[in-house]
């Protein structure tokens, strides 16, 4: 692995959302965004991860939204691209793209649908980082690919790639973590995908969290890591426990379907919409989601 700064892909680095209007991409209120979870706290930014809808978005409109991300972020703060797709072809040509644009690290989905086997996985990233300049990790999601990485399918991709320097991991596995950590090591960029889990993981040894609530509270969301980086377990718990409903309340539909409800209610975003199949929170929804971001504090 190649060496990396010691601040460097650590904390809190949330999966930006997509905003559109009228059905297009509105890039000036992401570029709001970007500036808004650097004012936050936040320690990095992931564009086109699965917060996105990347999915429902054209391969133009997802290397746009990594270039404007760069070019609002100006270095202030890493800008990680999620690159994957189900296409070899389609990621490879956003990986190179990401690049071109000076994304600072990669992420990249474990292909999704086709369910490959492991021996499949260790060549499919193998001829990607072939091409790869930058660090990059995995994106480890089998609730939404189908696939699942195993330890061993880890340790040989890091073998065969020097620019591998972590994975998103969002499954309820702790112990998959700690194996992880104790065979490729500390320096090992684990970030958290399960909001619920930050905690326990962060505790493990993960470098931080790429967690969809860090789009409604950066700033808790980033504190959480600064007390655990620090070694302050109680105020960790205590942050645990006053995120936790948020953190539940993510996942009461399709992320970002409560997401981007939640923004919209708290003047985050100005249109709450969505691609199809993805749909907006039904009334029943939105109820319940008011009582959680007043129980939060985040509703005047």
């Amino acid at each position: 692995m190649i060496a990396l700064d010691a601040g460097f892909l650590r904390g809190s680095v949330p999966p930006l959302v997509t905003p559109f209007r009228y059905g297009a991409v509105d890039f000036d209120a992401f570029a709001t965004l970007v500036e808004g979870q650097i004012a936050g706290g936040s320690h990095g930014i992931l564009v086109c991860g699965t917060t996105a809808e990347p999915s429902t978005l054209t391969l133009d409109e997802r290397c746009r939204l990594v270039r404007l991300a760069c070019e609002v972020a100006r270095r202030r703060v890493p800008v990680v691209a999620a690159t994957g797709s189900q296409s070899h072809a389609e990621t490879q040509a956003l990986t190179e793209d990401a690049q071109a644009a000076g994304a600072d690290a990669l992420l990249i989905v474990t292909p999704y649908y086709i369910r490959p086997s492991q021996r499949g996985l260790v060549e499919y990233y193998g001829e990607l980082a072939r091409r790869i300049r930058i660090p990059w990790m995995v994106y480890n999601i089998p609730g939404r690919t189908a696939v699942a990485v195993e330890v061993e399918t880890m340790e040989r991709l890091a073998a065969a790639s020097e620019h591998l320097v972590g994975i998103k991991h969002a499954v309820a596995d702790l112990g998959f973590v700690g194996q992880l950590l104790q065979r490729l090591g500390f320096d090992f960029r684990v970030f958290v995908g399960l909001e619920e889990l930050s905690f326990p993981m962060l505790a493990l040894g993960a470098s931080g969290m790429m967690n969809a609530v860090g789009n409604l509270a950066p700033g808790a969301v980033a504190d959480l890591y600064e007390a655990m980086a620090r070694g302050d377990l109680a105020g960790g718990r205590a942050l645990h426990y006053r995120l936790l409903e948020l953190n539940q309340a993510i996942f009461f539909d399709t992320n970002p379907t409560p997401l981007k409800y939640m923004m919209k209610r708290i003047g985050l975003l100005e249109r709450n919409e969505h691609r199809l199949p993805m749909l907006p929170a039904a009334p029943a929804l939105e109820e319940r989601l008011d009582g959680v971001l007043q129980r939060a504090g985040l509703l005047e």
